[in-house]
């Protein structure tokens, strides 16, 4: 590791250290770099460009890149499932249903099949070598819907398609981003036609608590960390017509549609500390926590029904607010996974995106 290098990591890790405890550090050896992952930070430029976190004029840390391929046309119209993978899948199901509300559909002794409500599914895999959880792929329905049409135009920008369909009318293929995640893209007949029934199924494990009474109604925000988050968010947005909101110079949120939203983040190819040999060589992606919005929200009640459960909150304003009179306001609740909630629903989304929006760039509307 040269000394540049040396010192950028040693920078990342005593910031990220400071931050909070949960920040976690993914050693990629091979690549001879740190490739560092936060649970709360929002943006290295929130508070303003040519600073020590964020060493870039906002022309250069804003700055578009070209798009890495035209656009598809296609639209996001649904969320057809995230598959999670963990040790104790029927442990973690409990969990989720007495905590979010959500209903078991399936469980055929390997993996459970929640609906996170009529607009979401998730899969819990059993993983007994995982020692926490992980989130491994996400499934989103795009229309319009022509499987050798889609298959050709994946192809045509270089994305090898690997087809997974059931022979009971659910279509789907598997690329991998610019990190190699693996995005999955569907025809709506999987689990978001299986919804529309009843999910009636039986929790096979020990309720961990008393039902919350919440519902899951929304995707406040995945959170996806990746090499290089300009890339990311151009394969996104071309790829499956998800729009970008701005760009703070270390992150972008997109919306996904009618679905939700998802904070892409990572280094910027401006930045000039960024090594493009070395960053391509380690090339990672990961989504460290989700945050879904529930109903009902009372902030101070939300905390006490977490902390009566024996479910820490940590309190994520994204800001330095107090939580009372932040714009923004959520928990995140580390169990298996690191779990967020927030107050925020399809009514008032990016609430977020404004609260992190660097100071130079104003609060108003992306």
């Amino acid at each position: 590791m040269n000394d540049e290098l040396a010192e950028l990591t040693s920078e990342y890790v005593g910031k990220v250290i400071s931050r909070a405890k949960a920040f976690r550090l993914l050693g990629v050896a091979a690549a001879g770099i740190l490739f560092v992952t936060s649970a709360f930070g929002q943006g290295d430029c929130r508070d303003g460009y040519e600073t020590q976190s964020c060493p870039m004029t906002e022309k250069a840390a804003t700055a578009s890149i070209k798009p890495v391929f035209a656009p598809t046309g296609w639209k996001t119209v649904a969320l057809d499932h995230i598959t999670f993978e963990m040790p104790d899948y029927r442990k973690e199901a409990a969990f989720y249903v007495a905590l979010m509300g959500w209903k078991l559909r399936s469980d055929d002794g390997r993996q459970a099949v929640l609906d996170m409500g009529d607009w979401g599914s998730a899969i819990f895999k059993e993983s007994p070598e995982r020692r926490s959880v992980v989130v491994t792929n996400f499934c989103f329905v795009i229309a319009p819907w022509n499987a050798q049409v889609v298959e050709s135009e994946l192809r045509r920008r270089g994305l090898n398609p690997v087809t997974e369909n059931d022979g009971q009318g659910f279509e789907s293929f598997h690329v991998k981003d610019p990190d190699g995640w693996d995005l999955q893209m569907s025809n709506g007949n999987g689990f978001t036609r299986a919804r529309k029934g009843a999910a009636e199924a039986k929790v096979a494990a020990p309720t961990p608590f008393a039902s919350t009474g919440w519902k899951t109604v929304w995707i406040d925000h995945l959170s996806l960390l990746v090499t290089n988050y300009k890339e990311s968010a151009s394969f996104y947005s071309n790829l499956l017509g998800w729009k970008e909101t701005y760009d703070e110079g270390s992150q972008n949120e997109l919306m996904i549609g009618e679905v939700g939203d998802i904070i892409v983040r990572g280094r910027n190819p401006n930045d000039p500390r960024f090594r493009n040999g070395s960053v391509a060589a380690a090339r990672n992606a990961e989504v460290d926590h989700i945050s879904f919005g529930i109903s009902p929200w009372n902030t101070e009640r939300v905390k006490a029904e977490l902390e009566k459960r024996g479910v820490k909150a940590d309190v994520d304003t994204s800001t330095k607010d107090d939580i009372q009179v932040a714009a923004y306001k959520s928990y995140h609740t580390p169990n298996g996974y690191n779990l967020q909630i927030s107050f925020v629903t399809h009514d008032h989304r990016l609430t977020l995106a404004n609260a992190v929006k660097p100071k130079s760039l104003g609060r108003g509307d992306p």
